[in-house]
């Protein structure tokens, strides 16, 4: 087990070696699927009207394209972390890896939009499996301190950077035919994974745990009921049969999971992970980071295509701030982690994030100028998410036993997954026909509303005393 770090007290720069060539090259492969993974949540958003003009979907069955990649994602994020430390990292990256690129290929080739909805169901299982294994690895590959907060910070540039160029790059490939943007990450998956069959180093599966079917069968099932619930929400109503009937059986399924845990010799996942009081705090803050985050370039894409009538791509370029700011500020996050540890990092990322919401909410008026309300909220955006993704990715795996790092990689990416989809529920509820506004900023206000108070929730958050944290964990 790697030493740790104290998040007041940080090593040097130069404690940490020069990294060889390999481990450049295994850093590479991880950094190429994060970016795949965000490139892909962007792109598609964009194609949805080409699609359904072509394959003959109303919006009821194009919403799925997006929502079927988050079920899968979302709804076996948990178990393929697990997988990844029972079943051996380098197994289950490369298999899932090989997945995905298959699934993209066949995402572009099909002419029915129920075989679509299918490919994007099988390429978010997939990216379950590979978006908590490659962090795993990560985190496995680069002894805590120094080392690994340098090399999440490369990371997570590169699943931002995906999801910036996404957004441009969708625009662009639509404008050639949409089947493009479903073919273009096929090859450079195919590249990642024969890289890393050549780089990645075998390990060994875990000897003991993970014989327990029946936590897998009411894991699995819980989850996957819970995000299709969430999702589906906004189109069905939160107080229908429709969505109170999938999340009560979610709850029951996740209570019984909870109790085979307790009961069985080797659990599936071992829940004294969530006396970690740095653990909690990280995965609730990713919650209201990412939550917020994506909600908010959400609320914004719609005001400006819906409301103002851009196009994708003038769109695109005006987001694109924030993606400059997150490309510029991520590479030096984890030399800010080393000198002022996790926790304050964490705070200035909260403090900046409210505050560019709050400021678009004070600015914005009935029609929000770009230059005086648009950039400078998204400046700051992209410097809270820039320091605050590693960050909170590091705090999430600090302490943890290396066979347990699958497991708390898949715990937070799974919290920001939930907690993105939960958030652009409510939203989407709250704005319900915004787009008819006539290119007043006020019917999306409810939303921006709920984005502010996401936020500042997180940043409260991160003011409470670790220690009180941890005495509440106890007495809970």
């Amino acid at each position: 087990m790697s030493t740790t770090v104290s998040p007041t007290r940080a090593l040097p720069d130069r404690a940490a070696p020069q990294w060889s060539a390999r481990l450049w090259g295994v850093l590479a492969v991880l950094c190429l699927v994060l970016f795949l993974d965000g490139l892909d949540g962007s792109m598609v958003g964009i194609a949805l009207p080409s699609i359904g003009r072509d394959l003959h979907m109303g919006p009821t069955s194009l919403q799925w394209i997006v929502n079927g990649y988050f079920l899968g994602y979302g709804g076996l994020l948990l178990l393929g972390g697990r997988a990844a430390d029972l079943l051996g990292r380098r197994r289950v990256f490369l298999i899932a890896l090989g997945v995905f690129a298959a699934a993209s290929l066949l995402g572009g080739l099909v002419d029915s939009g129920s075989l679509l909805v299918a490919t994007r169901f099988v390429k978010g299982v997939a990216a379950a499996f590979t978006a908590p294994t490659a962090l795993s690895l990560l985190t496995t590959t680069f002894p805590e301190g120094p080392q690994r907060n340098r090399a999440l910070s490369v990371f997570s540039l590169f699943g931002a950077l995906g999801y910036s160029l996404g957004l441009v790059l969708g625009g662009l490939l639509t404008g050639f035919g949409w089947r493009y943007v479903f073919l273009m990450p096929a090859p450079l998956a195919l590249v990642a994974l024969l890289v890393g069959w050549k780089l990645i180093p075998r390990d060994r599966p875990a000897r003991t745990g993970g014989h327990d079917p029946a936590g897998a069968l009411t894991l699995t099932a819980g989850m996957l009921l819970a995000v299709y619930a969430v999702v589906t929400a906004p189109a069905k109503g939160w107080t229908s049969a429709a969505t109170l009937c999938p999340l009560a059986l979610a709850l029951a399924l996740l209570t019984a999971f909870v109790l085979v845990e307790k009961r069985v010799r080797h659990p599936l996942i071992r829940l004294g992970i969530l006396r970690h009081a740095s653990t909690v705090r990280a995965n609730l803050s990713i919650v209201a980071l990412v939550g917020s985050y994506m909600s908010f370039q959400f609320l914004l894409t719609l005001f400006l295509q819906d409301g103002r009538g851009w196009s994708p791509l003038r769109m695109a370029f005006a987001l694109l701030p924030i993606g400059i700011v997150v490309v510029v500020g991520s590479p030096g996050s984890g030399r800010l982690i080393n000198r002022f540890g996790t926790q304050a990092l964490i705070r200035f990322s909260m403090v900046a994030t409210t505050l560019g919401y709050a400021w678009f909410l004070v600015t914005a008026g009935t029609s929000p100028p770009y230059l005086a309300t648009m950039l400078p909220t998204l400046l700051l955006l992209g410097t809270g998410f820039a320091l605050g993704y590693s960050t909170v990715m590091a705090q999430a795996t600090e302490g943890i036993r290396d066979e347990e790092q699958g497991l708390a990689s898949g715990l937070v990416q799974t919290s920001a997954m939930v907690g993105a989809a939960l958030v652009l529920a409510v939203l989407t509820g709250l704005l319900g026909g915004a787009g008819h506004g006539g290119g007043s900023f006020a019917p999306y206000r409810p939303g921006l509303n709920l984005v502010t108070a996401v936020a500042a929730a997180g940043l409260l958050l991160n003011l409470i005393p670790l220690q009180r944290l941890r005495l509440r964990l106890r007495t809970a």
